[in-house]
């Protein structure tokens, strides 16, 4: 079976809300093995919303519809479905008393289009909606399914996970898994790693593999399908090895990890304190470390050092050197990151030094940066970053360039 989502209200269209419904549902068809390969979105607009029926119904088994199910003029999903598989409405007795329940309730009166959120179409499977009033429901014309859910996500999921669901299981004569991994990589591009696994994206049917770049990162996801869960994981596995043979010097986490978390876990295990000493990131580094639960045990402190007056006074570096180098220089970054570390006495200093742009500084063009990183016992490296993109972009990618080479050096 595969399905197709289909959103129906223009303020989806008018971008004053977000779809988050379709990515809701999209997940959970996985689950269960249903393939979703077009999502659709149109405004309270009887013909178009038919358009788009019609459409779907070249390319989908299953049309999931989200919205236009309430009680005003135009909430129509249900009235254009119904006429278009020539089914009546009839009123289901249970949403109806439900309804009517809401309102003594709350103490509000029930005006008379209230009655229309009962209306359901003729044979279909009625599904409850315990968190507010229409009732959602799977009809069949032929051979396809119309599933109808309300709009708002508090109503629309627990009905998806409790009712909807088991009904589309229970119409599904095989129910194949789909498992999911996401390999996140950093310090290749998207383009240079699509390269050297070529021969692995030309191959994919099961599994599949979808690169993505985001933010200076790229991420693999693997996807494979089977009736077991442990064998479609298997079958990942697989796949799984045989890019880690090819960039796994790249590879630092899975699924939703972020490189910030990557490195506290490390310094968790090791049991290392952090300090950092930041200029052109301005403490965005110390922040999304301390935005992370269990940072205490490993953040000894940090100071934010814009001005080279600041990097005198709180970093104690030499006034030579930032006569002779310059604030934007290895030699700074390298007094930085050691001053750091041992002011706060703590094992590591880390520090982030550079121009974000949008002007030049001391000779230097927008995205230049220097990171030092002074770990106790060992000698202090330094990294030259030349970064594209806007002031805010380079600070971001300042930071997370700051997370891989501490992460190497551990």
């Amino acid at each position: 079976m595969n399905a197709e989502i289909i959103a129906v209200g223009s303020e989806l269209l008018l971008g004053q809300i977000t779809n988050t419904n379709a990515t809701f549902i999209a997940a959970q068809l996985a689950e269960i093995g249903v393939d979703v390969y077009y999502q659709t979105v149109v405004g309270d607009n009887a013909e178009r919303l038919e358009a788009a029926i019609r459409t779907a119904e070249g390319r989908a088994d299953l049309l999931i519809f989200t919205g236009g199910l309430g009680p005003t003029k135009d909430d129509l999903t249900k009235e254009t479905i119904a006429s278009h598989i020539e089914k009546k409405l009839v009123t289901n007795e249970d949403a109806m008393r439900s309804i009517e329940q809401f309102f003594i309730r709350t103490k509000r009166k029930m005006t008379e289009n209230n009655k229309k959120q009962a209306l359901v179409i003729e044979g279909s499977k009625v599904f409850p909606n315990d968190h507010g009033m229409a009732p959602g429901m799977l009809a069949k014309s032929g051979n396809h399914y119309y599933m109808l859910l309300p709009g708002p996500p508090h109503e629309l999921e627990p009905m998806f996970i409790h009712y909807a669901s088991p009904a589309i299981q229970e119409e599904l004569e095989t129910i194949e898994k789909i498992e999911s991994r996401v390999l996140r990589f950093f310090g290749i591009g998207e383009s240079q790693l699509e390269t050297e696994i070529r021969h692995i994206l030309d191959s994919q049917t099961n599994p599949t593999v979808a690169p993505l770049a985001k933010e200076g990162e790229v991420t693999l996801r693997i996807t494979a399908k089977h009736q077991s869960a442990e064998t479609a994981n298997e079958m990942i596995d697989q796949v799984e090895k045989e890019i880690m043979q090819i960039a796994g010097s790249y590879f630092y986490g899975y699924n939703d990890m972020t490189l910030m978390e990557a490195l506290l876990e490390k310094l968790s295990k090791k049991q290392l304190t952090l300090a950092c000493a930041e200029s052109l990131t301005a403490g965005k580094f110390a922040a999304e470390m301390a935005s992370i639960q269990g940072v205490s045990t490993m953040l000894k402190g940090g100071v934010v050092v814009y001005s080279n007056e600041a990097k005198m006074k709180l970093a104690k570096v030499k006034k030579e050197t930032l006569d002779k180098y310059g604030a934007v220089s290895s030699q700074c970054a390298k007094e930085l990151a050691e001053n750091i570390r041992s002011i706060m006495d703590a094992d590591i200093g880390i520090s982030f030094t550079g121009v974000a742009g949008p002007d030049s500084l001391e000779g230097h063009p927008p995205g230049t940066v220097w990171i030092g990183i002074a770990i106790k016992g060992k000698e202090t490296a330094t990294y030259l970053l030349e970064l594209p993109g806007s002031r805010n972009n380079v600070r971001t990618r300042s930071v997370k360039y700051g997370c891989w080479h501490l992460l190497k050096l551990l």
